[in-house]
C-alpha cells in the first residue's frame, strides 16, 4: 500500500538549518506522477501549507512565511522528496508532514489523499 515516511526533524537553534526527507513507497514506480506537498501543524493549531512541487510542470509553490528560507525538491528515481529549512525561526516549530496528490496544482490539503505520520521540528535556543 502507499506509504509516506518523514524523517529529519529534531531540535535546532534559531538561524539553523535542517533537511527533512520523505520516503515514498507503494506508488508502483509512478511517484513521478504525484504532486508532493509539505504541510505543518503547530501544537493545537490548524494544518497549514508549506510548499509543493507539481509533478506536471515541476512548478514549486511556497507559503509566504517560508519563501526564501525553505526549498522543496524531489528525486523521482529514488521516490524521495525533501524540504530544506534554512534560517529557521522559533515560529517554524511544528510537526511537518509530507503528502502526495495525483492532481496537478492541488489547491488545498483536501486534494492530498496520501499523508505521512509527520516529523517534529523544534526551533529553540
Amino acid at each position: 500500500q502507499v506509504q509516506l515516511v518523514e524523517s529529519g526533524g529534531r531540535l535546532v537553534q534559531p538561524g539553523g538549518s535542517l533537511r527533512l526527507s520523505c520516503t515514498a513507497s507503494g506508488f508502483n514506480n509512478n511517484f513521478r506522477l504525484y504532486t508532493v506537498g509539505w504541510f505543518r501543524r503547530v501544537s493545537g493549531g490548524e494544518r497549514e501549507f508549506v510548499a509543493s512541487h507539481d509533478y506536471r510542470d515541476r512548478r514549486t509553490k511556497y507559503a509566504d512565511s517560508v519563501t526564501g528560507r525553505f526549498t522543496i525538491s524531489r528525486d523521482n528515481l529514488k521516490s524521495m522528496a525533501y524540504l530544506q529549512l534554512d534560517h529557521l525561526k522559533p515560529e517554524d516549530t511544528a510537526v511537518y508532514y509530507c503528502a502526495a496528490s495525483g492532481r496537478s496544482r492541488p489547491t488545498s490539503f483536501y486534494d492530498y489523499p496520501y499523508w505521512g505520520q509527520g516529523t517534529q521540528v523544534t526551533v529553540s535556543s
